[in-house]
């Protein structure tokens, strides 16, 4: 079977967020999924399969690390739609049957694709003991997100800070159900983007995470809240980087971005 890497939120190769793609009949079980994720290595591998004609959706969609399922991934959506549109395998707009729900996503004439996640919900928590030290800076705010996401979302004094953590990731590991998404507004909007972020999950195996479309469904009202606009442009990441635009649509957050095959092959097994 074929297997593809694509970066995604990025337009060039080597860059944005890389994720396994792996379209199929049906899903095998699970012990296999896991393997196939735990080799690929990456961040998320996504698995696929088309559902009957005159459904709710129309491929069901399954997303893994290299240790564990996930609830809701956006970068190897994304990275599903890419393939799905340049094999030649859906046009327009494709519905996904996954564990949080029904998803859509829509291939735009530039390339671009845009995904229709749920709005997370945003509940302000005390910081966990522990949570500055670990980051190695001083705590502004945290947030806890929704149920399908599980990170705390923490906001640091400026882009300077964010950029600059280096953090214990195996404190980190016991923060939050997931992950900590620390973010700051973006020191100068007239690069292109309205805040910055960084995505750590060290208790799933990601030690960073490179731009992260789930985490952009709490950071697309977190930062609508504050600045009085319903679009905005998110940039994420350390090492490597990428850009998301968000659209808050109530209880829907549009995610656009691009994303580029970099590896097709075949999985022999």
């Amino acid at each position: 079977m074929r297997i593809r890497i694509v970066d995604a939120f990025t337009d060039r190769p080597f860059s944005g967020n890389p994720a396994g793609v792996l379209l199929l009949d049906a899903f095998p079980d699970d012990h296999w999924l896991q393997k196939v994720a735990a080799e690929v290595n990456l961040s998320e591998t996504a698995f696929a399969h088309p559902l009957p004609a005159g459904g709710e959706a129309d491929w069901a969609l399954r997303w893994f690390t290299p240790v564990a399922e996930v609830d809701m991934c956006g970068h190897a959506t994304l990275a599903t739609v890419h393939v799905l549109h340049t094999t030649g395998r859906a046009t327009g707009t494709v519905r996904f049957a996954a564990r949080c729900g029904i998803l859509s996503a829509t291939a735009a004439e530039d390339g671009s694709i845009t995904l229709d996640f749920p709005t997370s919900a945003l509940t302000p928590v005390p910081a966990p003991d522990g949570l500055a030290r670990a980051l190695g800076a001083e705590v502004v705010s945290v947030h806890d997100t929704a149920a399908h996401i599980g990170d705390l979302l923490v906001e640091l004094a400026d882009e300077r800070t964010v950029r600059s953590l280096a953090p214990d990731l195996a404190a980190l590991a016991t923060m939050s159900d997931r992950g900590i998404i620390a973010t700051a507004a973006a020191d100068d909007p007239a690069r292109g983007y309205d805040f910055v972020s960084r995505c750590f999950f060290p208790a799933l195996g990601i030690d960073e995470d490179p731009v992260t479309g789930s985490a952009h469904t709490a950071l697309a009202p977190f930062w609508s809240a504050r600045s009085g606009r319903d679009e905005l442009t998110g940039f994420q990441g350390g090492a490597r980087t990428g850009l998301v635009r968000t659209a808050l649509r109530g209880e829907r957050t549009l995610l656009t971005g691009s994303a580029v095959t970099v590896i097709e092959g075949d999985l022999l097994t």
